[in-house]
């Protein structure tokens, strides 16, 4: 049952709600249902976008489908994104939204209630939390921020400021992924005391070795690295490729692994690792990337182990699907991605029939309808970032392991590696000044 949350609290009702969210499981929520009862048009929500590539320009294509939408403004250090934003606007709305550079002169405007944050990863945590000082709602795009410590601030920006805030891994919006995740808590499939998620990806090719030069016209480069370390100007750093370096993000382990490693949690328990070992590196790709294009990851969970793996310029993934996630139970298995999920008959055992089942429609504009109803009702989201931090915090430390080359001893409790100043180092970001992020934890 989800926790009521008023639009209009007493300091004592406020902290009996916050409490009561905090202590509640996170996984089970998500067990109630999400189809919220669309508003009414006249209930207009003013939506600002943060960052408007790909991603952004995916979302807020999405949020304009809810007739109360409407988008004023939109935000890019790159001229030509910020344009290509403004013309889906006037293409949706038949209106010209203002275009800016800084995120700051969005929050500064009375008249955007929401922010959608879909900026690369080391901009998500800044925008997030100095949006929920301003009063606005806030959807971030997955991972949910650069580091750990980041998200444990941006939910303590939430909570002090009572803001709906929803990370955008749509797949908990999906009902073929609630009915894959509700089998495998059933417990039909006996124990499981194994489960994975692989990302096998042959459209990933080399990106070469582009030499440094002189930002794009109608870029504020400085401005787009804001917190990030300087660094000269490469094409390969910018816009999409971004991920493949640390810096901004963390390969196909947040990327990807946040997606997939988000239904494993989903069907095996809010539980955090124990403990975790990683190894890879760049072993197919030739070019200046960062992250590995290799990955194998190992979680030590209280009842199961957890694997993670990826492996670029290659499709034949396990299961023959080239990504997916699996639940390995004593009576059977449990196989799934968006096609649709199987069970796989335990081949001694006859308890289980082998069966299939479609997928679904592309759950995003159901996730983004759950925010916007919870906008309007102060309730919870389906992915509060509490949900969000717990699942990045996951594929965080498969990366920390991975770059320390050392088993990880996990304290959840204090959100600290155990007894590892180097570990440790990446669990806290290190912001470029003068950006510094509020509420960071103290380590």
């Amino acid at each position: 049952m989800k926790t009521p949350f008023p639009t209009r609290l007493s300091r004592r009702r406020f902290l009996s709600a916050s409490t009561a969210l905090a202590t509640a499981p996170l996984w089970g929520r998500l067990s109630a249902p999400f189809g919220a009862r669309a508003a009414p048009p006249s209930e207009q929500i003013r939506v600002g976008l943060i960052g408007c590539g790909g991603m952004g320009k995916g979302d807020l294509s999405v949020f304009l489908q809810n007739p109360e939408v409407e988008c004023p403004v939109v935000c890019d250090p790159d001229d030509a994104q910020a344009a290509g934003a403004a013309a889906l606007v006037r293409e949706k709305r038949a209106q010209r939204p203002q275009t800016v550079r800084d995120f700051r002169r969005v929050l500064e405007r009375p008249d955007v209630d929401a922010v959608i944050v879909a900026t690369p990863d080391h901009w998500h945590a800044l925008p997030t939390v100095m949006a929920c000082e301003a009063g606005k709602d806030v959807y971030v795009e997955k991972p949910l921020a650069l580091t750990i410590a980041e998200g444990r601030a941006m939910i303590e920006a939430a909570r002090r400021h009572r803001r709906i805030c929803q990370m955008g891994a749509q797949r908990l919006s999906s009902p073929t992924y609630r009915a894959a995740t509700e089998f495998v808590r059933s417990d039909r499939l006996g124990k499981v005391g194994l489960v994975r998620a692989w990302a096998y990806l042959d459209w990933i090719k080399p990106i070469g070795h582009p030499p440094d030069s002189a930002p794009p016209p109608g870029v504020d480069y400085d401005l787009w690295l804001g917190p990030a370390p300087r660094r000269p100007f490469n094409p390969n750093r910018f816009h999409f490729n971004f991920r493949w370096f640390w810096d901004y993000a963390g390969g196909l382990m947040t990327d990807w692994g946040v997606h997939l490693i988000q239904i494993l949690l989903w069907g095996m328990g809010e539980a955090p690792p124990r403990a975790v070992v990683s190894s890879g590196g760049k072993y197919v790709l030739d070019d200046n990337s960062e992250t590995p294009d290799t990955q194998i990851t190992v979680y030590e969970f209280p009842t199961y182990t957890l694997v993670w793996e990826h492996k670029v310029g290659i499709g034949l993934g396990l299961y023959n699907r080239p990504w997916g996630m699996a639940f390995v139970g004593t009576e059977g298995t449990l196989v799934i991605n968006d096609s649709g999920w199987e069970i796989l008959r335990e081949p001694s055992k006859d308890t289980l029939e082998a069966k299939k089942f479609p997928g679904g429609p592309d759950p995003r504009p159901a996730h983004i309808r759950n925010f916007l109803d919870c906008v309007k009702s102060r309730q919870p989201p389906v992915e509060p970032l509490e949900v969000g931090h717990q699942v990045s915090t996951v594929a965080h430390l498969g990366n920390i392991a991975l770059r320390t080359r050392r088993r990880l001893a996990w304290d959840a409790a204090r959100e600290q590696v155990v007894g590892d100043k180097a570990a440790n180092r990446l669990v806290t970001p290190a912001y470029r000044p003068p950006w510094k992020l509020p509420y960071l934890p103290r380590g």
